[in-house]
This record gives C-alpha cells, structure tokens and sequence, in this order.
C-alpha cells in the first residue's frame, strides 16, 4: 500500500498526495536545471497536464464515449483541438482545449472564454487591496511567475469586485448598534480636476459586540460637513439602524445635533482623543506635557462633579496663555461629560474612535501610492477590497470587542430593553 501525505487546496481542505511527490519535483528540478514555476517550469508542467487530463476526462463523459470509441445517438464526436494560454499562480500555461463536432462541449475545469485559473484572480485582488498599483501588480507576477499580463487585465479583475460591493454598500443592518463610531479620511479624486475628497467612514459595534464597517461614501469636495453625515446616518437608519446607544465623533461642528437627529436617544460621546489633540494644536511644544497631564486628571476622574472641578483648576493655569484652547473645551463639555458617566469598561470602548482610525490607517495604506483615483468607484473599489481583507495575526476591522460580556452586562443596566436581547 503506498503512503500518502496531506496537503491543503485553496478551499482550505486537505487533498492526499502520494508522498515524497513535492521532494521529487524538486530533485526532478535540480537535475533538470529547471525552474519550478515560471514558462517552462516544472509546476507549470505538471500543471499543463493535470488540466489537459480533466479537459479529456470532461469530453468523454459529454460524448459518453473514449476516443475512438463508437458515438451515441445523434453522432457527436471529438473534433480535434484549439489551442488556448492561461495565466496560472505559477505562471503561464498553453493547453489544447478538445473540440466536438456539434460544438456544445462546455468544459468546468477551464471554462469557454477563461483565460485564466480560479486563484489568479484571488491573488491580483489581494495584491490590489494591499496598496499596489496595477503597474505594481504585472511587475509582481512577471517577477514571481514569469507571468506577462496587461494592465488592462488586472483592472478587469478588479472590477469584478465592483457588483458585489455594491451588494454590500446596500446590504440590511442590524436593528440596534451599542456603538456608532463615525470618522473621514481623504484621497484624491480627479472630478475635472484632482482634489482632495473626504470618505465618510462608520464603523458599528454590534450587542453581540462585533465590529463591523457600516458604509462607506465619498463626500463632495470642500472638506467634511455635518450636512453631508446627516444624509449618510440617514441612509443608515433606512438600512434598518433603528437606534444607536452611544455615539462616537471627533469634535465636527453640527455632527452631533445630525446624530441626535437621526436616533434622538443616542448618547453623543466626543472622542476624548481627538479632543487632547486638538488641544495641542493652540499649545506651544514646550508645554505639550504640561497640558496633556492636566486635561488627563479632568478626564479620568471617577464623577463629573470631580472632573468640573479639575477643569476649573486646569482654566485657572491655561486660560491667559491660550484662551482658545480653554474655550474650545467649554465648547465640547456637554459631549464630553456623557464619558464620565459610564463605568471603565465602557469608557475604554468610547475613549478614543482608534478603532476606526486603525482601519483609516489601512486605508491611508492603501491610497498613498496610488496618488489619485480617476473615478469615486475606483476610490471606493481600493477601500472596500481594504475592510474585506483579512491579514493573519493582525487586527481587522471586523471582528468580536474583547471582555465584551463584562461590557454588555454594564449596557444592559445602563440602556435595558433598547438592546432588545432575547
């Protein structure tokens, strides 16, 4: 009996192999002076082969006999070959697609028109969504496969990602977020001429306590608008966002009244984060620490009596050197008190909007060798690709809140039946 050993296929599951096969390939290529992949490889041999015998194997079972074997009712036969090149993960491949006479043989493993195999197109949309241009990507595959492909060809399968995006732009929410984060980025996008475009971003936090990007849309040149967030919470609540319970935003002017607006029971949370920050920006360097000490005493503070208190003594130090960034905080006090209200597992979770930020910086990532998109759906194309891929080991943007059963039992006391938990 021989032995065998087992190796994965691109779905995941395991295929046995006689063993000692991959050693052989590689002693057959160290002997031969080959390659393994590549033109003339000997994977892309084996390759060759393999799909030549499933294309006679295909044939056969249409006709419903061998080669020269007698034909069926109605006379179809085998009627010679045509020549057809597919661009493969291991390079490029030519096989001979067999014929028959009636011209209805319609093969599976490599379909009419088909130019090439099932897990090209998988790799190509990989490399695209890690931020490589198209130029990148046909220099990529002519380097690792001996592949030569057009740029032309790389935008094709890429576009076809273009339906299924669409799907999920439009797709059904759930019913009731714990948390709404909302945030823009910017890229360049040619409308005439190239300007810089923010992308509205929402990312919702589930009760199950799974993350997940909400929409994306491209905003009108102009710079980010609490106008504009107003149409895209809108188009949220349409896809069934029935309530929020908190809501995360950096300090828009008008963005939380369009929060408020759109689900009036929402707790509106100013990220602290992006408060501090803007803080520094009318501070001069020499007395960034200073500040940033001060305002961290107001805003871990355990009551908002204690945190009035604090800032009252943090106004008193500031106010004659850098009245605006006092008053700024005046400003953002009723968004910012809300935060001091919940116990420390909830603050942890509406703190800061990082969680979003983390999947911008992806997104930054991406777009920053592209210099400009020429369409809105190019931009959105590279930014959808970005949230779906999945990278091991690291944090994606979809994915479960850790020690969330801790948080959900504070929301559940906090907010009762609007969870709606079953």
């Amino acid at each position: 009996m021989s032995t065998q050993t087992a190796v994965v296929d691109q779905d995941g599951q395991d295929v046995d192999l006689p063993e000692g096969l991959a050693e052989q390939l590689v002693e057959a290529a160290r002997v031969q002076g080959v390659q393994l992949t590549g033109p003339g490889g000997l994977l892309s041999g084996l390759t060759r082969r393999v799909l030549q015998a499933a294309l006679e194997t295909e044939m056969t079972e249409h006709l419903g006999h061998a080669p020269g074997g007698v034909p069926g009712p109605g006379g179809n036969m085998r009627n010679g070959y045509g020549a057809k090149t597919l661009r493969t993960e291991v390079g490029d491949v030519t096989i001979k697609v067999p014929r028959d006479r009636a011209g209805t043989f319609d093969p599976v493993v490599v379909p009419k028109h088909a130019r090439h195999l099932a897990g090209f197109d998988e790799a190509v949309i990989s490399l695209y969504a890690k931020g490589l241009t198209t130029g990148d990507i046909v220099n990529h595959l002519a380097d690792v496969y001996g592949s030569s492909v057009s740029k032309d060809l790389v935008s094709r399968v890429t576009d076809a990602v273009v339906e299924a995006m669409l799907e999920w732009q439009n797709r059904p929410l759930d019913s009731v977020y714990a948390v709404l984060l909302v945030d823009a980025i910017y890229v360049k996008i040619r409308d005439g001429q190239v300007a810089n475009r923010p992308v509205y971003v929402a990312m919702g936090i589930s009760v199950d306590g799974y993350r997940d990007i909400l929409g994306l849309w491209v905003g009108p040149s102009g710079g980010e608008g609490a106008k504009v967030w107003m149409t895209m919470l809108t188009e949220l609540k349409n896809r069934g966002v029935g309530d929020v319970l908190i809501a995360c935003c950096d300090g828009l002017k008008g963005l939380p009244d369009a929060i408020t607006a759109t689900w009036p029971a929402t707790t509106v949370q100013t990220c602290v984060v992006h408060l501090v920050r803007n803080s520094l920006r009318y501070a001069s360097k020499a007395h960034w620490g200073k500040v940033t000490a001060d305002l961290k005493a107001v805003y871990t503070c355990p009551t908002v009596p204690a945190a009035e208190a604090r800032f009252a003594e943090f106004a008193g130090t500031w106010r004659d050197k850098y009245p605006a960034m006092v008053a700024m905080w005046e400003r953002a006090w009723p968004e910012f008190v809300p935060f001091l209200e919940f116990p420390v597992e909830i603050r942890k979770l509406i703190y800061t909007t990082n969680g979003i930020e983390s999947v911008n910086a992806r997104f930054r990532q991406a777009v920053r060798r592209r210099g400009h998109f020429p369409t809105e759906q190019a931009a959105l194309k590279i930014l959808y690709l970005t949230v779906r891929e999945r990278r091991p080991n690291r944090s994606n943007p979809t994915g479960q809140i850790n020690g969330w059963k801790a948080i959900l039992n504070t929301l559940a006391i906090t907010y009762g039946d609007r969870l709606n938990l079953t």
